[in-house]
């Protein structure tokens, strides 16, 4: 199996931050006026802003580290997740669109994102996150390079597996 590329690190650790800004901002405001009732230190918000940069880092490392892909003869699989496992497996008949998106991040980090578009899949219900909208196969942080590899190689293959079926 293939991992993305070493930046992605980089790319989690930034997109995790950024939707996170808020909630931390506030989780540690109201630790740190906690914690200032029983350490007298003006600098409580600092050191929790940097236990949460650093546990933010660790956890992208993490993400990096077991989020996983390949080809297979008859599908794209994926795998991620550090705490809850998902297991992705899509049947190259069914790749309908294969995009490449270069968000802001991405860019900057010279990395981007392969969007695979299934039949019926682009609305998805999750337990965390509720109903979504986008590609079933998102494989975020490939080099530019690999990302335009893998879109003609999964077009390709989706073009095969269906003039196979015909």
């Amino acid at each position: 199996m293939k991992q993305l590329h070493p930046r992605a690190i980089w790319l989690i650790f930034i997109t995790t931050g950024l939707r996170l800004v808020v909630p931390l901002l506030f989780l540690g405001v109201w630790l740190s006026a906690i914690l200032s009732a029983f350490v007298d230190s003006p600098y409580a918000f600092i050191y929790i802003l940097v236990i949460v940069i650093v546990l933010a880092y660790l956890w992208s490392r993490l993400s990096y580290h077991y989020y996983r892909y390949e080809l297979t003869e008859a599908s794209f699989n994926k795998e991620m997740g550090v705490i809850w496992k998902k297991y992705v497996s899509i049947p190259y008949e069914r790749i309908q669109n294969v995009d490449i998106y270069r968000g802001v991040w991405a860019r900057i980090l010279g990395l981007s994102d392969v969007n695979i578009q299934t039949a019926g899949a682009s609305a998805q219900f999750s337990r965390r996150v509720g109903l979504r909208f986008g590609a079933e196969g998102r494989l975020p942080g490939l080099s530019h390079e690999d990302a335009v590899k893998l879109r003609d190689e999964l077009i390709k293959r989706a073009k095969d597996s269906t003039s196979k079926g015909l």
